[in-house]
C-alpha cells in the first residue's frame, strides 16, 4: 500500500470561492435545447415546454449560472430573432453547426427556464457578425426598466421586469478560423472595447468577459491575449478561457495528468494579464472566466457522418458523448484545479449541460439520467464552498507520456462557512489504494462525518438509461482520527470527498 501525506491550516489559504466557478453552458447546438431542456409534449414538460425531469437534475447540481446561447452559434445570432411571437420568429441556418435555428426558444423562454432550474443567465452577445451597437441595444433590452424602445419591447413582449442579467460575453473564441468573422487579436480588443464601453454606459452594475484564446494550442496563443487586453483591459473584468481534454489511445496514466496542463494553462494566462496590467500601471487586477471545460472526444467520428447525412437538420444529435468512469476522474482533477487556483478562476461553465458533451442525457420521449461526469460536479457544487485551503501534499509520482512527476493523490480542500473542512481527492493510482494521513489539528476538535466514494472497477464503465446507477456514488470508510490527525485509505481509481465537522 502506497503512503501520503496532507497538512492543513486555516491560515494557509487560496482565496474565497467565488461560486460561479460550478457553473454551465447551454448553446444552441445540438439537443441541448430542443430535445435537452425543451421538450414540448414530453410527459414531464410543464406549460412551457421544458422538462422538469432535467430541471430536477439541474437543481440537484445547483448551478449558478449558465453561459447561452453560445458558444460558436452565437458569431451568427441575430439576437433580435429571439424575442416577439414565437410564430413570427424566423428560421436560419446556422453556418457554426450546419443545422436549422427555429428560434422557438428564445431570449425571454430561456430566462424563464434559468428561474425555473435555480439558475442565473450569463449572456453572451454577437462581435463575429454583428457589432457594438446590437450588444448595447439587447442589454437596454434585458435590463433597462422602462420608457425606452428596447425595454418597452420586452414588456410589450411579456416581461414588465427587467431581467437583470449581470455577466455578459463579448464574443466567443474570436481567434478561430472556425468562427464566424474571425478577428486578429487588435481588431477583437478594439471592438469589444467599444462594445464593452457602451454596455456599461446603458448598465454600469454588469460585468463583462473578453475572448483569451480558444486554446493554447492556438498558435498566436500568449500574443492573442496581450494584444487584445492592450486594447480593452480598461472595459473587461474577466478574460475567457477554453480546455477540453480526450483519450483517444486509451491511455488512462497520460489521460488523468491533464489536469497539470490545466493549472499550467490557467497560470499562464494569469501572467499575461498581470503583464498588461503592469504595463498600463493599472490598479485593476482581471481574473479568469473558465467557461468552457470538459472531456471532449467520443463523438468526434459520429458528428462527421450526423451532419453528412442531414446538413442543415433541427436539434441533430451532435456532441453526444458518452461519459466513462475514467472521464468523471479526470473532470473531478479539473474541479481539484480550479479550487487549487480560486484566487483568480471566479467563474467556470461546463460545457454543456444537456445531452452536448453533457452531464445530464436525455432520450426524446424518454428518460433524463446522470451521467458519470455528473457525480464529481454535484459534489464540488455542493460541498466546495467557502475558502480554498493550500495544502502541503506529499505524495508518492509517476511518469507518463506527457509529464514526469505526476502525484497519485491529486487532493485540495475547502474551509465551508460553518466551520467544516472537506477534502476531494483522486487516487490516480492503476492499481494501488493510497494510505492518506491528515495533519487537522488547526481547526481544533473535528469529527469525520462522511466519506462520498466513486469508483468502479471497469474504467470504460458508464451509465445509461437502463442502468443509470452503474457509475454512482457510495459511502466509503470513515477513517481514523487521533488527536487531530486522520488516516483513511483511498481506493485505486477513486473520486472521494471526505467531510469533517467540529464536535
Amino acid at each position: 500500500m502506497k503512503k501520503a501525506r496532507m497538512i492543513l491550516d486555516r491560515d494557509f489559504s487560496i482565496g474565497q470561492i467565488d461560486k460561479r466557478i460550478y457553473g454551465s453552458f447551454i448553446e444552441h447546438l445540438g439537443r441541448a435545447v430542443y430535445g435537452g431542456i425543451y421538450e414540448p409534449g414530453h410527459p414531464s414538460a410543464d406549460r412551457n415546454g421544458f422538462r422538469r425531469d432535467v430541471i430536477e437534475l439541474v437543481r440537484k447540481l445547483d448551478v449558478p449560472i449558465v453561459r447561452y446561447p453560445g458558444g460558436n452559434f452565437v458569431s451568427g445570432f441575430n439576437w433580435e430573432d429571439s424575442i416577439g411571437p414565437r410564430g413570427a420568429r424566423p428560421r436560419r441556418l446556422d453556418l457554426a453547426w450546419a443545422t436549422t435555428e427555429t428560434n422557438e426558444v428564445g431570449l425571454h423562454e430561456f430566462v424563464q427556464w434559468a428561474k425555473d432550474a435555480n439558475t442565473q443567465v450569463m449572456y453572451a452577445v454577437n462581435l463575429g457578425s454583428k457589432g457594438p451597437d446590437e450588444a448595447r441595444n439587447v442589454v437596454e433590452y434585458a435590463n433597462h426598466r422602462s420608457g425606452t424602445f428596447w425595454s418597452e419591447l420586452r414588456i410589450k413582449n411579456g416581461a414588465k421586469d427587467p431581467f437583470g442579467i449581470k455577466l455578459w460575453c463579448l464574443g466567443n473564441e474570436m481567434d478561430g478560423p472556425w468562427q464566424m468573422c474571425q478577428k486578429t487579436a487588435y481588431e477583437y480588443g478594439r471592438v469589444a472595447n467599444e462594445a464593452g464601453k457602451m454596455m456599461k454606459w446603458v448598465d454600469p452594475s454588469i460585468e463583462l468577459v473578453a475572448c483569451g484564446s480558444s486554446g493554447h494550442t492556438m498558435p498566436t496563443f500568449g500574443e492573442w491575449e496581450y494584444r487584445m487586453l492592450d486594447e480593452c483591459y480598461d472595459q473587461a473584468d474577466y478574460v475567457s478561457i477554453h480546455r477540453y481534454y480526450g483519450n483517444p489511445t486509451g491511455d488512462t496514466p497520460g489521460f488523468l495528468a491533464r489536469s497539470m496542463d490545466m493549472d499550467a494553462f490557467i497560470k499562464t494566462v494569469v501572467s499575461i494579464c498581470d503583464a498588461v496590467g503592469g504595463k498600463k500601471h493599472s490598479k485593476k487586477k482581471l481574473n479568469l472566466s473558465f467557461d468552457e471545460w470538459n472531456v471532449w472526444y467520443h463523438s468526434n467520428a459520429q458528428d462527421k457522418e450526423i451532419v453528412k447525412q442531414d446538413k442543415w437538420g433541427k436539434a441533430l444529435p451532435l456532441l453526444e458523448d458518452i461519459y466513462n468512469f475514467e472521464d468523471a476522474l479526470l473532470v473531478g482533477s479539473m474541479l481539484i484545479t480550479m479550487l487549487r487556483n480560486a484566487d483568480r478562476v471566479k467563474v467556470a461553465c461546463m460545457a454543456q449541460l444537456v445531452n452536448v458533451i453533457a452531464p445530464i442525457m436525455t432520450r426524446n420521449g424518454g428518460g433524463a439520467w446522470a451521467q458519470t461526469i455528473y457525480w464529481p460536479l454535484l459534489h464540488a457544487s455542493k460541498y466546495g464552498r467557502g475558502t480554498a485551503l493550500r495544502p502541503v501534499v506529499e505524495s508518492p509520482t509517476y511518469d507518463c507520456s506527457d509529464y514526469t512527476d505526476v502525484p497519485l493523490l491529486d487532493a485540495t480542500a475547502v474551509l465551508e462557512d460553518d466551520g467544516s473542512v472537506t477534502l476531494f481527492a483522486v487516487n490516480r493510482d492503476m492499481k494501488d489504494t493510497i494510505e492518506l494521513t491528515c495533519d487537522l489539528r488547526a481547526f481544533g476538535k473535528l469529527q469525520p462525518a462522511e466519506h462520498i466514494l466513486l469508483h468502479h472497477d471497469d474504467v470504460k464503465a458508464i451509465n445509461t438509461e437502463e442502468t443509470p446507477d452503474n457509475v454512482s456514488p457510495r459511502m466509503g470508510q470513515h477513517g481514523r482520527m487521533d488527536a487531530g490527525h486522520f488516516a483513511i485509505s483511498i481506493p485505486a481509481l477513486s473520486w472521494n470527498v471526505i467531510r469533517f465537522r467540529k464536535e
